[in-house]
């Protein structure tokens, strides 16, 4: 069985029936003509004001086949009576940091030169206005100039997120387009300081009963999008459908059709599981490997052992990710969080809990050191394949991690 490791895959051999988790793959379902059709139907009903269109769109770590869609877009706005001049198209970097111009380049294709686009700065004050406070007390900041808009069209993929539970839709806007001090309050309902541990309802494939998706559901109805594209990616990151909507229940009802097709209601788990983040970009660095990591650790039975494969060519891919995991010890690394949640603690956290639970190797470019502090043990190839082949027990195979999710309900 050949399991992907960044841009390569890592011929690995069972002797054992194993038991092989994967997602379904969906079929394709749209083209340019349909998205343009879909756009259309959807701005006849609207009849917005297209004098100051917002676009919002995912950075390199979450794509939706913008090379190929995104001028569509563009194209049927100007249709409508937009001005290209006019157009901004909003990148929503969320805390990530700003991609190089030739990244910007190939993530957007040729719009990206010929269209004003803005490159949003979550540390940047001066472009935010304060104007609420939600129930669970996390301050709305909104960029001024998408408060200004007369139009705002969020276009991203959908996808799971391990503690928000679905990422893409309003999450573009926060904390896509998010002021950082906003999104560290609201990334802190991932905490229960109560029970000193994470908060159980904060993980994938949930929105009900998850307090940090609730706030962001609060948030986003400060100025919610007024049109949404929810992009359906098979596992090669390919746009199979674009679901175009708008309106909390739109998508929840895109969240459930991406489920269909990446979520598993298997109940068993197991001594030992292998399992590939699904190559590159999903395993670029160390915080985006995370998310197979996460995932795969629900197969896993306590004390077992979790073998993943993550390349990680761009390193941890985060500045405030070790200093977490140097403090010592879970309990301090929590007080400290919860006192004043930043950086990626919340993923430091999950790390060490799992940490505690199991066992957990990778096959990885990230060094010895790094190794350590972050609690996983680096295996080579061939260390891999003894360990499978010593194996007693039925194991699990899971060869896209990153983006199979095991559900327990809502």
């Amino acid at each position: 069985m050949e399991l992907k490791y960044g841009t390569t895959a890592i011929p690995l051999e069972f002797k054992q029936s194993a038991n092989v988790f994967q997602t379904r793959e969906p079929k394709k379902n749209v083209s340019p003509q349909q998205l343009k059709q879909r756009l259309a139907d959807q701005l006849e009903i609207l009849n917005p004001d297209l004098s100051r269109p917002a676009i919002v769109v995912g950075d390199k770590t979450r794509l939706c086949g913008y090379p190929e869609y995104l001028p569509v877009v563009l194209d049927t706005l100007q249709e409508f009576g937009a001005l290209k001049e006019n157009i901004r198209v909003f990148i929503a970097y969320g805390t990530h940091l700003r991609q190089t111009e030739e990244e910007s380049a190939r993530s957007y294709g040729h719009a990206y030169n010929d269209y004003a686009f803005v490159h949003h700065d979550c540390n940047d004050k001066a472009v935010f206005k304060a104007i609420a406070t939600t129930k669970r007390g996390t301050g709305v900041f909104i960029r001024k100039d998408i408060a200004d808009s007369s139009f705002l069209l969020t276009f991203g993929a959908v996808s799971h997120h391990y503690f928000a539970g679905y990422g893409g839709g309003r999450k573009l806007m926060f904390p896509g387009l998010g002021f950082k001090p906003a999104i560290y309050q609201n990334h802190g309902l991932f905490l229960d300081s109560g029970m000193q541990h994470l908060a159980e309802g904060c993980m994938a494939g949930r929105i009900t009963g998850n307090p940090l998706a609730e706030d962001l559901a609060d948030i986003e109805s400060f100025r919610p999008a007024d049109l949404s594209i929810h992009g359906i990616l098979n596992s090669q990151g390919a746009v199979c459908d674009l679901l175009v909507g708008c309106g909390p229940n739109f998508f929840r009802k895109a969240c459930s059709v991406y489920g269909e097709y990446c979520e598993t209601q298997e109940k068993k788990r197991f001594d030992l599981v292998i399992a590939s983040c699904g190559g590159f970009p999903k395993d670029i660095n160390f915080i985006q490997s995370h998310k197979a990591i996460h995932n795969a650790s629900f197969f896993v039975k306590d004390g077992g052992h979790l073998i993943v494969l993550a390349e990680c060519r761009d390193g941890v891919g985060s500045k405030t990710f070790l200093p977490w995991l140097e403090l010592g010890s879970y309990q301090t690394a929590f007080e400290t969080l919860a006192r004043n949640y930043e950086g990626n603690g919340g993923t430091a956290l999950a790390m060490m809990e799992k940490s505690s639970r199991i066992r957990i190797s990778l096959l990885t470019t990230l060094n010895s050191s790094e190794a350590k502090t972050i609690g996983f043990d680096k295996l080579n190839q061939e260390q891999i394949q003894t360990i499978i082949n010593s194996a007693e027990s039925p194991m699990a195979v899971i060869l896209n991690a990153s983006l199979l999710v095991k559900v327990t309900g809502e």
